[in-house]
């Protein structure tokens, strides 16, 4: 996954206040409850010296993502009394959280935009219409494209068109021709399709071999609009994409392994991490979920500026650096700010030493 969208994060200089918290509409009175949780963190971040611009930032974004409905969260990020960044998050995260430091803590909304899954979804429903000349049956086509799992509270539009029976062939050949130039341009690595059958296998006979790998069709594709805010076929589509990583990501993993078997102390462990993402060598920064990074690290005002020790930064002609306690939020500023990736695996596929790791662009051997 590609860490792009942490850009505005890296922009300013810090101290600035991250902030993640639960921002559920399932209850019966969200607005309270989520001021209730915005409260404790608000004075967390006073007791932590953050300033009262900065924190008005951030109280003027929580809960703008009321348009979302159920399950959700927010990453919202400020630094001198400037908003940086607002996101919804898929899912609550565990607990709520605030934080004011030199450093963003990222690692929480990296975490849950993984793997960033490109992907399409067709519904086609046949409807009976009653007009003066009698019934008439028409299609109704449904059509939203998005990245999984960002895309369950953030989805892209729905494209709704009702299409006569006998115009399906043309409309056929419109909606194959869309899917192609999207899976060139974005690499749509799954298109989900449901609903009418005979619509369905028109559609699949009517696309080029290229699509075929991609096409999924589902046995009970329900007529049923998604909830506000809420992606297209989303409980299909998590049991579809729940525990998959992108073929981005398993091409890189396979070359990972690659790298392990032939030079392990090179690419796995904190060390190893530390050390690549240093030389701006890594091509991915590899992280075991549920994260579990134990281990302080040394920073300084650049993404490279990392070390296991002040020394070691002493020792690189640094004069100003310090210790920094979150080392997820150095990890993804140096991954983010050397144009690593981040792939993230679970730790019963594939257990890495103190649950990080590095793919190498080069390995200088």
């Amino acid at each position: 996954m590609k860490l792009h969208f942490l850009s505005p994060l890296y922009a300013h200089p810090g101290p600035i206040a991250s902030v993640c918290l639960d921002t559920s509409r399932d209850l019966d009175d969200p607005e309270r409850a989520i001021d209730l949780r915005w409260r404790k963190l608000h004075k967390s971040l006073l007791a932590h010296d953050a300033d009262e611009p900065t924190i008005r930032a951030i109280d003027e974004a929580v809960g703008t993502d009321r348009e979302v409905s159920g399950r959700h969260g927010q990453a919202i990020f400020a630094a001198h009394g400037q908003l940086l960044l607002a996101e919804c998050l898929p899912e609550p995260p565990a607990r709520d959280s605030a934080r004011y430091g030199m450093l963003p803590d990222a690692l929480p909304l990296a975490l849950q935009r993984a793997p960033d899954i490109p992907y399409a979804v067709v519904v086609i429903h046949r409807v009976h219409l009653a007009g003066p000349a009698g019934d008439e049956e028409v299609l109704e086509l449904d059509h939203q494209s998005g990245r999984w799992p960002m895309s369950r509270v953030a989805p892209g539009e729905v494209a709704h068109r009702r299409i006569p029976v006998e115009g399906w062939p043309t409309e056929v050949e419109q909606l194959v021709t869309e899917l192609v130039d999207r899976t060139d341009a974005e690499g749509l690595e799954l298109i989900v399709l449901a609903g009418d059958p005979w619509a369905v296998n028109s559609l699949t006979r009517s696309a080029p071999r290229k699509l075929h790998g991609h096409f999924v069709k589902l046995k009970d594709g329900h007529h049923r609009r998604p909830e506000p805010g809420r992606a297209l076929l989303e409980e299909e589509l998590g049991g579809l994409l729940g525990d998959r990583l992108s073929d981005h990501d398993k091409h890189q993993l396979d070359a990972y392994l690659g790298q392990r078997a032939r030079h392990p102390e090179y690419v796995e462990g904190i060390a190893a991490t530390v050390a690549a993402l240093q030389r701006g060598q890594a091509h991915s920064l590899i992280l075991n979920q549920p994260v579990e990074l134990d281990q302080h690290l040394w920073v300084g005002m650049a993404p490279t500026h990392l070390a296991l020790s002040g020394e070691d930064l002493n020792a690189f002609g640094l004069s100003y650096y310090w210790e920094e306690p979150a080392v997820g939020a150095a990890l993804i500023r140096a991954a983010a700010g050397t144009q690593a990736d981040l792939i993230v695996v679970p730790h019963d596929e594939l257990p890495l030493t103190d649950g990080a790791a590095v793919l190498l662009r080069y390995t200088g051997t």
